[in-house]
């Protein structure tokens, strides 16, 4: 790659953290970009195996209950699923589809990397205080690498969220997060709270209440969607989250804009009564939950379906967060920290989704590299 004579000791320019939907579509864009793997920019992955955080799902979410999976640049998932393949597990198909993605493009992924801390690389090459021209990063399984520019796709799944209430050091019964769950029959004959009014919440309230008693608590009353989803849709809630980014604030709910889909498993699931669904509780107790008015529900579990925040925190010495807690984003598709445009974001905020991680990778890929100078090798 072209450089300037002045250009610092790097290992290599670009550094993309996750080989999830996000890290694998940036890597595939610096490649068509010019860019080497190895030589000019390197993918790692904290996991044992292709597939990003869909090797984690629960073994019930099959390629039917899915809500989508989206297609990675330059190859389509559906060439790599044998027929009558609409039952198969969602957590063994997509890894398989990454795996022949990573192959077909020589993307060289190095596995069983947790990048621990990024921080400013100083003149005197032995501080991380104060800013750098080269980013610092501490690895388990790669050693310390210096380079250029960051893309950072860590995505949300190792950083799951659980609210605090009252209490809730006291409960004898289990508490159990989304990125736990397995399958419903683990909690036959006992009691269930689902705490939670995303889609997953309705997925699994919906699976466990046909094996035993449920209780559905939600912060707010949930919007039901009737019509189908459409791409205007998608627009309209990713439009509405890249929005609060640009202005620093923590991304949103893409849910709260577009709404639970009401498919007919969810129908059922309403007629049968399991979708009947009571405001928080105000605190926990040793055997359940208890509301602001007295009332009480006796609880063997309480599953949390209460979603993930972004996994940042190997990014704390870079101080991107404003006094809020956001990000300030910026660039076309707003993958860019305005504070520090060595560094891109992706899979955070309005890319959260699978189609937003794809355009967001290619963005990211193409901004990074203008930014850094960089320029494919001349013969």
């Amino acid at each position: 790659m072209a450089r300037g004579a002045s250009s610092p000791v790097t290992d290599f320019d670009i550094l993309v953290i996750g080989a999830g939907q996000a890290g694998l579509s940036a890597a595939y864009h610096l490649r068509r970009l010019g860019l080497a793997p190895e030589r000019d920019f390197r993918i790692v992955d904290h996991a044992p195996g292709p597939g990003g955080a869909w090797q984690f799902r629960w073994p019930s979410l099959t390629l039917t209950t899915v809500n989508r999976v989206h297609d990675l640049p330059g190859m389509s998932f559906a060439e790599t699923l044998p027929p009558g393949s609409a039952s198969a597990r969602a957590a063994t198909a997509v890894p398989h589809y990454y795996e022949l993605y990573e192959k077909r493009f020589d993307l060289r992924v190095q596995r069983q990397v947790t990048v621990k801390v990024v921080c400013d690389r100083t003149a005197d090459g032995h501080s991380c205080d104060g800013r750098g021209e080269v980013l610092q990063v501490e690895t388990e399984g790669a050693g310390t690498l210096r380079v250029r520019g960051l893309i950072n796709g860590t995505g949300t799944w190792e950083h799951p969220f659980v609210p605090r209430y009252p209490g809730a050091d006291t409960f004898a019964g289990r508490q159990v997060h989304t990125r736990d769950y397995r399958t419903p029959e683990e909690f036959a004959g006992q009691h269930v709270v689902v705490v939670g009014g995303g889609i997953s919440a309705v997925q699994l309230l919906d699976e466990i209440s046909q094996v035993t008693s449920t209780t559905w608590v939600t912060r707010s009353a949930p919007r039901w969607r009737e019509t189908p989803f459409v791409e205007q849709d998608g627009r309209d809630a990713v439009a509405l989250v890249e929005d609060r980014v640009r202005r620093g604030l923590p991304p949103g709910s893409v849910v709260s804009v577009t709404g639970l889909p009401l498919d007919e498993r969810l129908r059922a699931a309403r007629e049968r009564g399991a979708l009947r669904r009571l405001p928080m509780f105000e605190r926990i107790e040793p055997d359940g939950v208890r509301w602001a008015d007295g009332s009480f529900q006796a609880a063997d579990v309480i599953l949390w379906a209460t979603g993930f925040r972004s996994a940042l925190d190997h990014l704390a010495p870079l101080r991107l967060r404003g006094p809020g807690g956001g990000i300030t984003m910026t660039g076309r598709l707003a993958t860019q920290v305005a504070d520090d445009p060595r560094v891109h974001l992706i899979g955070y905020g309005p890319s959260a989704s699978t189609i937003g991680a794809n355009r967001a990778g290619r963005a990211a890929a193409r901004e990074l590299t203008d930014y850094l100078g960089i320029s494919p090798a001349r013969p």
